[in-house]
């Protein structure tokens, strides 16, 4: 037996401020899904479906859903953080119910996050707001079974993205082990500062500003910086690290990263041709060298190829084609990605046992240090 308690308020903030940290009330076992932050239609959405489809929406969207099993009690904890580019999706998608993974034995926290010009047009917000959440993981999830010593933060693309920063800007020991899905880390150029720059410049909006109107000037700036910054304008808003040292990170921090064997198709899908190129180029690339550049600065680190691809996939093994193996399949069904099948049960098995014995054991849970999942 389960128990999910969702839409607990993590912090509040006003807009363009820092999160306030909010107290726990206590209360186990509430259904109401929280809101997500206002946001564009995604452009995936014929690929994934609706990801927040009968969400409300709110700028004071940081709410968090923790799933445990009924008798916790000192389990791993994991906490997911969503992808969309920073623009798009929340932890409160149905598209990531997350029982079926927190059975194998683990505590699951899906976290929501501002987004877009709310979260990433100054002052890294949203990374703050995700850091505030993994803060209150640590100073609450032990009510839930959860071992708040014991945590892995993971995430898919943007939540990917995220956990990589995160794992730059926790000071404090938050989590101890990182699962990176299709991180696009080749969407990280050096011209990142100049565009941010740039967006601030561009996007004039103040506190008083109708959310409409941030959304429609946030779509202009998308633009702009698609046409002016590549490969960075196709991930224009996202935190700004600055120069990146991984030494501290990877003497603490355990790590998995890895991507879909045609995470690129998508955003080139009219052209089949370069497919494998755009895969390499913001994914697989960068996340191979991360692995690598992690054992030099001391960490430990593996690397995964996800192959499956149902037949007759219009876009193979593309980007997020691993998440209905993670997470209710159900949810999933009428994504276009899956062409009208349904994932592997038995390989999905295999992967929420591995994600969550990794959480549970690090290294020492994997097979190999270089996993491959499908054919």
């Amino acid at each position: 037996m389960l128990i999910t308690t969702r839409g607990i308020r993590y912090a509040t903030a006003s807009r363009f401020t820092e999160p306030v940290p909010l107290a726990w009330d206590g209360v186990v076992g509430t259904t109401e899904r929280g809101p997500a932050c206002p946001q564009p239609p995604s452009a995936l959405a014929p690929v994934v479906g609706n990801s927040v489809a009968g969400l409300t929406f709110d700028e004071n969207c940081q709410v968090l859903s923790v799933t445990a099993p009924a008798d916790a009690s000192g389990l791993p904890v994991m906490v997911w953080f969503h992808g969309g580019a920073y623009v798009t999706g929340s932890g409160e998608s149905r598209k990531y119910d997350a029982g079926l993974l927190a059975s194998e034995g683990v505590v699951v926290v899906s976290v929501s996050y501002r987004l877009g010009v709310f979260g990433y047009l100054r002052d890294n917000l949203g990374l703050l707001d995700q850091l505030t959440a993994l803060r209150w993981v640590r100073d609450n999830v032990e009510a839930f079974g959860g071992d708040p010593a014991n945590v892995t933060a993971f995430g898919q693309s943007a939540g990917a993205d995220s956990v990589y920063a995160l794992m730059l800007a926790d000071t404090e020991g938050l989590f101890h082990r990182a699962i990176m899905q299709s991180p696009p880390l080749g969407a990280r150029s050096p011209e990142r500062r100049e565009m941010t720059a740039a967006l601030r410049e561009f996007v004039s909006v103040d506190e008083s500003t109708p959310v409409d109107d941030v959304l429609a000037v946030q779509k202009d700036a998308l633009s702009m910086a698609a046409a002016r910054f590549s490969p960075s304008g196709g991930m224009p808003f996202a935190p700004d690290l600055g120069e990146v040292d991984l030494t501290a990170a990877a003497s603490w921090v355990e790590l998995l990263v890895g991507h879909t064997a045609d995470d690129g198709s998508p955003y080139v899908a009219d052209q089949p041709e370069v497919w494998d190129m755009v895969t390499e180029l913001v994914f697989a690339g960068p996340a191979r060298q991360l692995a690598a550049d992690w054992t030099t600065a001391g960490g430990q680190a593996a690397t995964f190829n996800f192959k499956w691809r149902p037949d007759g996939a219009p876009l193979g093994a593309c980007h997020c084609m691993e998440l209905p193996f993670l997470f209710d399949p159900d949810e999933w069904v009428g994504a276009g990605m899956l062409a009208g099948q349904e994932p592997d049960p038995t390989l999905a098995k295999t992967m929420r046992n591995l994600w969550a014995g990794f959480a549970r054991n690090g290294m020492d849970a994997l097979p190999s240090r270089s996993l491959e999942f499908g054919e």
